[in-house]
């Protein structure tokens, strides 16, 4: 079984700062494609980030020049630094990772952790 974990997520002011960790852990062959959504209420969950495992960066254009992703292919972590948070930032964070075990290649989802941007 394959888990993805994250941590990281709170409350925080305007113009704050927050990191988001995901560690993915279990019987794992390799990790490909891993990144951050969010989902905020009464919208579809969309896209902050992502980083292939060469580390290619990919940025939805809310959030460029502000977040910035990064990851340890040695500890199977994936990270979002979040600086110049605004309201509208505030969603639900998911973790997600394409992963190849010994039964199949396919996404993981982690449960998720809260962001709320407010004064």
């Amino acid at each position: 079984q394959v888990q993805l974990v994250e941590s990281g997520g709170g409350l925080v002011q305007p113009g704050g700062s927050l990191r988001l960790s995901c560690a993915a852990s279990g019987s794992i062959f390799a990790i490909y494609t891993m990144g951050w959504y969010r989902q905020a209420p009464g919208t579809q969950r969309e896209l902050v980030a992502d980083i292939t495992s060469g580390g290619v960066t990919n940025y939805a254009d809310s959030v460029k020049g502000r977040f910035t992703i990064s990851r340890d292919n040695a500890n199977n972590t994936v990270s979002l630094q979040m600086n110049g948070l605004k309201p509208d930032d505030t969603a639900i964070y998911y973790c997600n990772a394409f992963i190849s075990t010994i039964a199949n290649d396919r996404n993981y989802w982690g449960k998720g952790t809260p962001v709320t941007v407010s004064s």
